[in-house]
């Protein structure tokens, strides 16, 4: 209780009204006109820590999540309350009134999505100052926050290496219906300034889950530029949107981020930073998402990208998705084919995550991992909503929306388009993984399986300019 943002926080406006009501135990959230003119419509999510060391709207901690309450409301005005009850709110761990009784940080966000991906961090939405308050469900009594914060956007700082591009994007403007940038963090080599004539092949990188091109803001170090001897052209991309990870597949839900990438932002990079514009010099990477994204860039555009190294990629085969065939009539993402829970994530042999409580963790907010796949492979729904691939209470997985994701089944296409793409994407493409005691391993794609051979290090992309076989 006696941390620095403790001793700050409780000097904020927060009123507890003890109302011996029929309210029960509720929030309730309202905004100032000096912080949006409104009005509002969207999702408001309250925050809970038992920790007094960050801001409980950072998080969801995946390894360890605190409980949230959301709700969603609609052409809300400025002052008017929006209450979160137990009756009608989405939470986690569970329903609000079996919150478990003690000293919490309290923390409220007014999403108004406008692109961010993580509803605490995304800019322009509104939150109100941490508060450390003594909970108890049992009682009748209304908390009261003020959304009265809000979030800024985060500034890049350019270096003499290192540049940024915000590029608008019609194509993704047109899907959200507001003006959206395509952004890109733009690292050049010294060659590049030595010699203004020439022109150089690039080799564009997709960050993890999470991951932005603004880990590269203020950064002098070129050193990502060089592979044996040859310079190129570093493009950290930015896959963040507002339902997670958007993987730079077209989307129902994203809206068109390959196209987008391909046909927008490759074209203005390539040409104001000198690229050679040809397959054989433009190459993609990526870890995790990113390594999803870049195997699913190098099939779904052969004929753009002259090789792909891709590590610890997302699932690429659905009838192994997390070690589950979601094809196979009656699985279930929660419990296995004895009944026992599924684990999602291990270190080493130790399970840190099932999928029952991470999927759970998810329900009250948006731009998380589960969802992201959601967003990224399933038809929208009615509702506008993804159609959820699994129950969200029971676990069963939808054999319709199961089907709908084959469109993006990477080992699928592979399997059933061999004919076609094969002569398209031999010994372009690399994966690299490891096992649980951490060796690398290299996978070669041979469409007539796989084929692995044990490596000590991962091999570096080579480059051969302007050519359409650069392996």
């Amino acid at each position: 209780m006696h941390s620095r943002l403790i001793s700050t926080a409780i000097a904020v406006p927060v009123l507890l009204g003890a109302w011996t009501t029929a309210f029960g135990f509720v929030f309730s959230v309202t905004y100032p006109a000096e912080a949006f003119s409104g009005p509002f419509s969207g999702r408001v999510v309250v925050y809970l820590s038992k920790s007094t060391r960050a801001e409980p709207r950072f998080g969801p901690n995946w390894f360890s999540p605190q409980p949230a309450y959301s709700a969603a409301f609609k052409d809300v005005k400025p002052g008017a309350q929006m209450v979160i009850r137990s009756q009608t709110a989405t939470g986690f761990p569970g329903k609000l009134d079996d919150l478990e009784p003690g000293e919490y940080t309290v923390q409220a966000v007014i999403d108004r999505n406008l692109g961010g991906r993580t509803i605490g961090r995304s800019p322009g939405n509104l939150y109100s100052k941490p508060v450390r308050l003594e909970l108890d469900p049992a009682t009748d009594v209304v908390i009261e926050i003020v959304c009265d914060q809000v979030v800024e956007a985060p500034k890049f700082r350019e270096t003499r290496v290192v540049k940024e591009v915000r590029l608008p994007s019609r194509l993704l403007s047109e899907f959200y219906k507001r003006p959206t940038t395509i952004n890109a963090a733009v690292v050049l080599p010294d060659e590049w300034f030595a010699e203004p004539e020439r022109k150089f092949p690039l080799l564009y990188s997709v960050p993890s889950f999470g991951g932005t091109h603004m880990s590269w803001s203020g950064r002098t170090n070129n050193s990502t530029t060089q592979r044996d001897g040859v310079p190129f052209i570093f493009v950290a991309l930015d896959p963040s949107c507002p339902a997670g990870h958007s993987v730079f597949a077209d989307s129902a839900n994203n809206g068109p981020w390959g196209k987008a990438l391909t046909e927008e932002l490759i074209p203005h990079i390539e040409k104001e930073f000198r690229g050679y514009g040809e397959p054989g010099a433009r190459y993609v990477t990526g870890h995790s998402s990113g390594g999803w994204s870049s195997l699913w860039l190098q099939v779904a555009y052969p004929d753009v990208f002259g090789g792909c190294w891709a590590t610890s990629p997302d699932p690429v085969d659905f009838r192994d998705f997390q070690r589950i065939n979601i094809y196979s009539p009656g699985v279930n993402m929660f419990l296995d084919e004895e009944g026992d829970p599924r684990p999602l994530a291990r270190q080493g042999t130790r399970v840190l995550i099932y999928y029952r409580r991470f999927s759970d963790m998810e329900r009250p907010i948006r731009g998380e991992q589960l969802g992201s796949f959601e967003a990224a492979f399933s038809p929208r729904g009615p509702d506008g909503e993804p159609l959820k691939l699994w129950n969200r209470d029971t676990g069963t997985i939808d054999p319709k929306v199961a089907a709908a994701w084959k469109k993006y089944d990477i080992g699928l296409i592979l399997r059933t388009r061999a004919d076609t793409l094969k002569p398209k994407l031999a010994g372009k493409i690399y994966v690299y993984m490891g096992t649980r005691t951490r060796s690398i391993w290299r996978a070669r794609f041979a469409f007539c399986g796989l084929t692995w051979r044990r490596s000590a290090t991962t091999r570096s992309p080579r480059f051969t300019p302007v050519t359409t076989a650069p392996l």
